[in-house]
């Protein structure tokens, strides 16, 4: 098993910047990979990025040049740096985590961009 907890959500303006946190614990020798997924209102949840054992990340088309996905592996935790946040990138954002033939998830944090 394992747990992800997200933090760093919040309100900000049109423009700013945020980072988000996800810390793995329990089992996370098992993790393939970690990475964000983010819900908007009425929206289904969709995929924001991804960082894959080794290092290599993909992102979004949508937020590619604007979020950038790093990990560190010492403290099992993958942030989301999320630059020139713009109204459309309000939505509850998740972290996941691909595991043997399963995936977790945290129960993610609200970010919240006014305009």
């Amino acid at each position: 098993q394992v747990q992800l907890v997200e933090s760093g959500g919040g309100l900000v303006q049109a423009g700013d910047s945020l980072r988000l946190s996800c810390v793995a614990s329990g089992d996370t020798i098992g993790i393939a990979a970690m990475g964000w997924y983010r819900q908007a209102p009425g929206k289904e949840r969709e995929w924001v990025g991804t960082a894959v054992n080794g290092g290599r990340t993909n992102y979004a088309d949508s937020v590619r040049g604007r979020f950038t996905i790093s990990r560190d592996n010492a403290k099992n935790t993958v942030y989301l740096q999320m630059n020139s946040l713009t109204p459309e990138d309000t939505a509850v954002y998740y972290c996941n985590a691909p595991y043997y033939t399963t995936e977790f998830w945290g129960r993610g944090t609200q970010v919240t961009v006014s305009s």
